[in-house]
């Protein structure tokens, strides 16, 4: 069982989707707008949010931004628009998925049964794998356990998405990534992707993690990305 916000201003829509995620088991939470889903983030503390792009107040692309300020809390995104350049837009700014409007509620439950497979799949591997619980290289500590990422004892806070990338280059240190083999094993075969995903997570992680750390994901021209730390601690 998950705890989920759902943000959608459509109240029909919102309850159908409620009706449907609590028969799969699941605990749900609603807010209408904007402002409240902010809100409602910091009181529910969900495992997942649903989140329509169209809303009242400011939108959920503002709601994404906001929320990915400090958290990386998975999200699936809602909307009615169906253009390549949107959908990218959403995923850029750190949704975990995307799923168009109209939708078949058991599409909806199919998204987010696999969201939380994700999740989960990586934290049993954590837990299985005790030499990998660390990862350090240079200032920069993976808590694979914890979920967190630390840069010179700052904690760097990163998506969901970003942290699997991220984690799956530092666990392979100097193997070459093609965007291809990155797509399916971050992103799986649930969610419509694109190359240009990969390269502005790459970029969003160089940001975030700063000019040092952020130097060692290497872009090998023509294939796709490295993790090289150098001389590690």
């Amino acid at each position: 069982m998950a705890r989920i916000l759902v943000i959608e201003d459509e109240k029909e829509l919102s309850a159908l989707i409620r009706q449907e995620l609590r028969v799969a088991g699941h605990e749900v939470e609603q807010a209408f707008d904007g402002p409240t889903g902010v809100e409602a983030v910091e009181r529910v503390n969900p495992d997942l949010i649903v989140l329509d792009v169209m809303l009242p107040g400011f939108d959920g692309l503002e709601v994404l931004r906001r929320v990915r300020a400090n958290r990386a809390t998975p999200i699936l995104m809602l909307t009615a628009r169906s253009t390549e350049l949107d959908k990218v837009l959403g995923l850029e700014l750190g949704a975990d998925d995307y799923l168009t409007k109209p939708f078949s509620m058991r599409e909806l439950l199919a998204r987010v049964s696999a969201i939380m497979r994700r999740v989960e799949l990586i934290r049993s591997q954590s837990s299985a794998s005790e030499e990998q619980d660390r990862l350090e290289f240079r200032g920069m500590v993976i808590d694979v356990i914890g979920y967190e990422v630390h840069v010179d004892g700052e904690k760097v806070p990163l998506t969901a998405t970003e942290f699997r990338l991220l984690r799956l280059l530092a666990s392979n240190p100097r193997r070459v990534f093609s965007r291809e083999y990155l797509l399916e094993e971050v992103w799986g075969g649930d969610v419509t992707v694109f190359d240009r995903t990969v390269d502005s997570h790459i970029q969003r992680l160089r940001k975030k993690l700063g000019e040092d750390a952020g130097a060692m994901i290497e872009t090998v021209w023509g294939v796709g990305y490295r993790f090289n730390p150098g001389k590690t601690p």
